[in-house]
């Protein structure tokens, strides 16, 4: 039986710039219909997910070459890049689905 783990999670600038970034261009092309209450919505949404990694989303192997070094999760429409050492699990990159192609 799997041992369960109280992780710390570290997450890297870079991973949330991209999720940041990635909304914010959503509400530009649709400022008309995105309100940005529901850009706030969804960013929450993504970063609560990464709480997940490795207690209910199962680790993956990387599908995109620049992630090779790292194992990667899958919460709804977002992909992580992380690795572990210990009880630390570090988010070092994330892709919207849209978005995961080399």
């Amino acid at each position: 039986m799997r041992q369960k783990v109280s992780y710390k999670y570290v997450v890297k600038p870079r991973a949330t710039l991209r999720i940041w970034s990635f909304y914010r261009n959503v509400a530009r092309k649709y400022r008309h219909t995105y309100a940005e209450e529901d850009m706030i919505k969804n960013i929450q949404k993504a970063v609560r997910s990464i709480k997940l990694i490795e207690h209910t989303l199962q680790r993956r192997k990387p599908t995109i070459s620049r992630w090779h070094d790292y194992y990667m999760a899958h919460a709804g429409n977002w992909y992580y890049a992380y690795t572990i050492n210990d009880d630390v699990i570090t988010i070092v990159d994330a892709c919207h689905a849209q978005n995961m192609h080399d």
